[in-house]
């Protein structure tokens, strides 16, 4: 009996042995590391948004001799305005991007323009403004550009009726006039993912910008007749501006991403 428990064992594991032979080796392999998203900065954009801004305005009156006849004093003015653009970007480096853009601003800025050698005032408006520059930024991560912007603007304020500080009726008028400047300003970018959003080639953008124009010498007229009176006011502008807007990038893929 002994023996035969001894035979039935070794056949046993003769048998367990052999099937473990035949069965195929299984492989463990550690699970590939994904890379890091690459996204792409290059290629053309429009974007569209609003935003506010506040103009304020170094001003004097001007005699019939040419002369500054006040001393300056600082007016302003505030409100809304859409705005639109396009632009294009080139990523010269793995975190560096520059571009080229140009935009419009359209809206009503509404302040005051005070003739105060007369005693004359009204009501100012920045209607209008242009501007193309160019901007250069860094990429704090991969789908978020902080960027600084420069370049050349203009802008249209409408014409004023100036009347009696005691609120009288308007006796005289002012025309509307273009007025050129610089601007300078910044900003952040992000892909609309980072708020969880899946939108491909989807951006927001949020700026700020401050604008210098050149100063402008505005003649009064007699409303009635449309005579120059003679007198006029100094009016030297600087127009800061805070907006959002949204931004489609036409060569935006998503994150490319190696294949296995």
């Amino acid at each position: 009996m002994k023996k035969l428990v001894l035979a039935l064992t070794a056949v046993a594991v003769f048998t367990g042995s052999a099937v473990a032979a035949d069965l195929p080796a299984r492989a463990y392999t550690k699970a590939p590391v994904m890379p890091e998203p690459v996204y792409n900065w290059t290629g053309f954009y429009v974007f569209g948004g609003a935003g506010g801004g506040v103009w304020d305005a170094d001003s004097y009156s001007v005699n019939a001799a040419g002369n500054a006849a006040t001393i300056s004093q600082r007016l302003g003015g505030d409100g809304w305005f859409g705005t639109v653009g396009a632009g294009y970007d080139w990523q010269f480096s793995q975190s560096w991007v520059a571009g080229i853009f140009a935009d419009g601003q359209f809206g009503s800025l509404r302040g005051s323009l005070n003739d105060n050698l007369n005693g004359l005032t009204g009501i100012e408006k920045l209607r209008d403004t242009w501007a193309a520059g160019v901007r250069l930024g860094y990429l704090v991560a991969p789908n978020v550009y902080s960027y600084v912007n420069a370049g050349f603007t203009q802008s249209y304020w409408s014409g004023s009726q100036l009347g009696a500080v005691t609120g009288t009726a308007p006796t005289a008028a002012t025309g509307s006039f273009d007025s050129n400047g610089w601007f300078i300003g910044g900003g952040v970018e992000n892909n609309l993912n980072i708020f969880g959003i899946t939108a491909p080639g989807w951006f927001m953008k949020t700026e700020y910008r401050a604008a210098y124009f050149d100063r402008s010498t505005l003649a009064e007229s007699n409303l009635a007749t449309g005579v120059l009176t003679g007198n006029s006011v100094s009016f030297h502008p600087l127009v800061q501006t805070v907006s959002t807007s949204l931004v489609y990038r036409f060569n935006w893929g998503g994150p490319v991403v190696a294949k296995y």
